[in-house]
């Protein structure tokens, strides 16, 4: 069984920056990839960022240049970190975890991020 717990959101001025954390207890390099989606008000929840069990890493296209995907395996964490900030990044965000051996999926909370012009 894996717990996501998300944290790191807030309020932050348009092209300021923020790292959000996923703590993932019960996660495995081996055999969890992990992502962050978001969902803003209104919209369909997306795919923002994964990093793979080999450490490969996707990223939608709005974002490319401004976040980074990472995990800390020994602490079991993922980080995305965010810059330059844009009024459309404002979503609530979600730690994702997809069992590869299983075919499960785990979410967290989600954390809420702001961002004003």
């Amino acid at each position: 069984q894996v717990q996501l717990v998300e944290s790191g959101g807030g309020l932050v001025q348009a092209g300021g920056s923020l790292r959000l954390s996923c703590a993932a207890s019960g996660s495995s390099r081996s055999r969890h990839n992990m992502a962050w989606y978001r969902q803003a008000p209104g919209k369909q929840r997306e795919l923002v960022a994964q990093i793979s069990t080999d450490d490969s890493t996707t990223y939608t296209d709005s974002v490319k240049g401004r976040f980074t995907i990472s995990r800390d395996n020994a602490r079991m964490t993922v980080y995305l970190q965010m810059n330059s900030l844009k009024s459309e990044d404002t979503a609530v965000y979600y730690c994702n975890a997809e069992d590869k051996w299983y075919g499960y999926e785990y979410w967290g909370q989600g954390t809420q991020v702001t961002v004003s012009s």
